[in-house]
């Protein structure tokens, strides 16, 4: 367990004035010299007050008494007046004449200006969820100061797995979106607004037309210019703002997935209008704001929405949600190809909006426990949302604790998104010193290397990537001997100090991780070798309680003992093993380079599409083995790929054949996959055994596909993908 607070002991000096420099003494020898008074009596100033006394105590051993509706005197610290210096949030710390004013601009701009006086001031400083440092003083003075300060976005948040605790949430001014948005509706709500459950069947003219067909269904999008639409959700509306007194903001978007937009010959006639699927929603959009004149409505430029239309103009109070889920990260977004088409898309949503809320991407979703070098990039990214007219900002980052420097990852961005002309290098090496000790330079370096060795290599950073594309790049054997060496310096440097050995432990695991899946693709390795690392990495996940390997909760033990059976086998090799293949109907386009190899040498997919697995999409499938010669077996396998988020589903069954001639067959037997909804990425196989053994030559594999994904599914309409590796013969 981790501890909750390290005392740094440095010289109180550092931090506290003289007592002729004071304007106000907090605390003179361990003795309380000041009070807290709360300007009105409210839930922000009673929060910001409470994290102002707990500090002071922890800080000085003395504690400030707090009191309201008293007449301001000398020595208060008086929390809660507003101030018209700042806006969005701020605050302004003033410090003259004996008492210290923490003013604010609305908002939580008081608990903010006590976070940034503690920081400041008193030498106490937030670094991730529970662990915090402070300078301890039995004295604690507060120069003269006149401070404003305005947040770069009027709304911030991560996802990091730190806000669990209230005092970081709050030292990094975070938001959620149930503070904000009525009903919690913040995002992909069209299913919520009008349930595809409830309306479904009655009335599928009200969902997408999509391949020939109405196609309701909770992924499904609302046909725009249906009529009779716009009154049933704006009743939704109406009843769901006045649920929620006091929130004035509400998400009006499309459900997850790609291209299900209504195709019907009205809605196509504004999309080509308007040169883009956007020009229908915004309309919409449009319209609720021009019903609902005092509110706020959110809605997503998302994948097909994301570019802006032509000639409609989103209202004032139609907030754009700008999303670029499809770049890549390597380089900042105006220097690779995918990066400038989003630019292209934002640009011109700035040109006819000045309400922008950008949601950005920060980590590998597939593999969140592995090296994502991006933080080279966060700066530019941030300034260039900041010039295209975002006022809100959403960087979705470590949701779970041991993904990749998730701590680091969020101190940048929780200060970057309040003051993005900060130096990024110096929050970085900041960072380091306080949370990981005497072994910072090691880590230093290793991020600056890691970063040097993807720019060099000219492989993409992709947020659904696999460490196995970086095998010959940032994560080659070379490279990686040098990261572990740097690592094992950088343990041995806090050597009995258990809290920064796990700070330190943690921080390895996605190297650990990723030269594992590196390992499986090797058939020659040492696998007495990658056992005990497996065994390292399955220790060290449960000690620190790593929930998660990616975004669909997939469990590091399941993943350690699906690894020792699929990449550790002690079982025979497969009879099919190196079989030449026959093609019936091939792959996709895409995969057809390795699918020759990848069904017969031996080797497992992983958790990632990208590598190893061969797929066909909406089509089936039909090759044939030539294992060479007649060979005697009682069992045929092969293995599919389950990733709903990818449109990657189950097929409908997969067939054996068995011939010595290639042109006479019998039935080994058919594999019926059931229908499975769960979100888990999962290794299915499909599996048929003989009663006795039989013997030959070829084998003919067929599997059929579901056709189009179904109604519940992000691609409703669309056809939907399988994918396969290993065909095993035993």
């Amino acid at each position: 367990m981790l501890k909750p607070i390290r005392l740094l002991l440095v010289l109180a000096a550092a931090f506290a004035a003289t007592s002729a420099e004071a304007q106000i003494v907090l605390v003179d020898k361990g003795k309380a010299k000041a009070h807290i008074q709360l300007a009105s009596d409210n839930d922000v100033n009673r929060r910001a007050a409470g994290i102002l006394q707990r500090f002071i105590r922890e800080t000085s051993g003395a504690e400030l008494p707090i009191r309201s509706n008293d007449k301001v005197q000398k020595n208060a610290v008086v929390i809660g007046e507003s101030t018209s210096e700042a806006r969005d949030d701020g605050f302004l710390l003033d410090c003259s004449n004996g008492q210290l004013h923490i003013k604010s601009a609305g908002g939580k701009g008081a608990i903010y200006g006590v976070c940034t006086l503690l920081e400041n001031y008193v030498g106490m400083n937030y670094w991730s969820a529970g662990y915090y440092t402070l300078t301890p003083s039995s004295s604690i003075r507060i120069p003269s100061l006149h401070i404003a300060e305005t947040p770069a976005f009027r709304y911030r948040q991560t996802q990091s797995y730190g806000c669990q605790d209230p005092v970081y949430y709050d030292w990094f001014r975070l938001a959620e979106p149930k503070e904000m948005f009525a009903g919690n509706l913040w995002v992909h709500t069209f299913d919520r607004l009008l349930p595809s459950s409830v309306y479904g069947k009655q009335h599928p003219e009200y969902y997408s037309f999509i391949n020939g067909e109405r196609r309701p269904g909770n992924h499904s999008q609302w046909c725009l210019t249906n009529p009779d639409i716009f009154e049933i959700v704006a009743h939704r509306v109406d009843s769901i703002f006045k649920a929620n007194p006091g929130k004035t903001i509400m998400s009006v978007s499309q459900n997850d997935g790609n291209d299900t937009y209504c195709q019907c010959p009205e809605c196509k006639k504004v999309n080509e209008y308007e040169g883009s699927p956007s020009g229908n929603f915004i309309r919409f959009l449009n319209r609720l704001a021009e019903r609902f004149p005092d509110k706020q409505f959110s809605t997503r430029a998302y994948l097909f929405t994301m570019h802006p239309p032509k000639h409609v103009r989103p209202l004032p109070n139609v907030n754009i949600m700008l999303c670029y889920i499809d770049c890549k990260r390597e380089v900042p977004l105006t220097d690779n190809a995918s990066g400038r088409d989003f630019v292209k898309a934002m640009e011109g949503w700035s040109r006819i909006s000045n309400n922008i809320f950008v949601w950005d991407y920060g980590i590998n979703f597939d593999n969140v426990v592995a090296p994502f070098p991006n933080f080279h990039v966060l700066k530019k990214n941030i300034n260039l949302f900041k010039r295209n007219h975002a006022t809100m900002l959403f960087e979705q980052v470590n949701g779970t604790l041991g993904t990749d420097f998730a701590e680091l990852r969020a101190y940048m961005l929780g200060k970057l998104m309040w003051n993005p002309a900060l130096d990024e290098d110096s929050l970085m090496q900041t960072f380091m010193r306080h949370y990981y000790g005497a072994a910072a330079p090691y880590l230093y370096r290793y991020q600056q290397l890691l970063e040097g060795a993807l720019l060099s290599s000219g492989t993409p950073l992709w947020i659904y990537d696999s460490p196995i594309t970086h095998k010959n790049g940032m994560l080659n054997d070379n490279l990686c001997k040098v990261y572990n060496e740097l690592f094992d310096n950088a343990e041995h440097a806090v050597l009995g100090d258990s809290t920064l050995t796990a700070h330190v432990q943690i921080a390895r695991l996605p190297l650990r991780y990723s030269q594992l899946e590196i390992a499986r693709t090797k058939p020659c390795g040492d696998k007495a070798s990658i056992a005990a690392q497996l065994e390292t990495f399955r220790t060290q996940c449960e000690q620190y309680n790593i929930p998660t390997l990616n975004e669909r909760n997939n469990r590091p033990s399941d993943y350690c003992e699906l690894y020792k059976k699929r990449f550790l086998p002690a079982s025979a090799v497969s009879k099919a093993y190196g079989a030449k293949v026959i093609w019936n109907s091939r792959p996709a386009e895409r995969y057809q380079p390795i699918a020759d190899k990848a069904l017969t040498d031996g080797l497992y997919g992983g958790t990632t599409y990208v590598e190893s697995w061969v797929g066909w999409e909406g089509k089936d499938a039909d090759f044939v083995l030539d294992m060479g010669e007649q060979k005697t077996f009682t069992s045929v396998s092969t293995d599919f790929l389950h990733q709903l988020g990818a449109w990657i589903l189950l097929p409908k069954s997969v067939t054996y054949y068995y011939s010595d001639d290639n042109r006479t067959w019998s039935t080994l037997g058919t594999h019926e996959f059931p229908e499975d909804r769960d979100v888990s990425v999962k290794f299915v196989p499909g599996t048929v055994a003989a009663p006795t053994p039989v013997k030959a030559r070829y084998i003919r594999v067929v599997v059929k596909t579901i056709g189009l994904c179904p109604s519940w599914h992000y691609g409703v309409g669309y056809p939907a993908w399988f994918f396969l590796d290993e065909v095993s013969v035993e």
